[in-house]
């Protein structure tokens, strides 16, 4: 059983695998993201987090899914390019997978079983939920969807100077 995220290997937007030991030393923070959706504007403030945090050691990792309304149904290219176009997107992205049900990615199994919602639900309820992960890839907080980006920079900050 996998202890922490690094343990994890994912796909990546272009299709390639990607092993999340190789953000080892790295804060992470995850967000399961979609295209269409009225959270869709959290693009921009995540992406400031990355412009302004990413040279300290922060990796933000973006894994768009469609389970949510049907919000995200491009292909990966089309995903990669919209999320450039209009918002400048340059923080990793991966695959668009399932963060719910039988075929959630066993990243988000992980996720969720060590950081569960309100009421400790084991669920993703929409787009944009973000896992903050410290630099050892130990699940540290969960933040649900209404939580804007810049209300993480606190946290952000605070495993950025105990991985220092």
């Amino acid at each position: 059983m996998p202890s922490t995220v690094h343990d994890f290997s994912v796909t990546n937007i272009m299709g390639l695998p990607k092993s999340l030991a190789d953000y080892k030393g790295k804060v992470l923070l995850i967000v399961n993201t979609a295209s269409k959706c009225g959270l869709t504007p959290q693009y921009a403030g995540i992406q400031a987090l990355y412009d302004t945090y990413r040279d300290q050691g922060l990796e933000i990792l973006g894994f768009p899914c469609n389970q949510f309304g049907k919000q995200e149904p491009g292909s990966n290219e089309e995903i990669q390019s919209f999320c450039q176009v209009n918002y400048g997107v340059t923080f990793p992205m991966f695959d668009k997978i399932k963060v719910n049900g039988k075929d959630a990615h066993p990243l988000y199994q992980h996720l969720k079983s060590v950081a569960p919602g309100a009421l400790g639900l084991k669920t993703i309820k929409w787009n944009f939920t973000k896992f903050l992960v410290d630099a050892d890839g130990n699940v540290v907080k969960r933040f649900e969807p209404n939580i804007e980006p810049e209300q993480l920079t606190a946290d952000i900050e605070a495993l950025l100077d105990s991985s220092a």
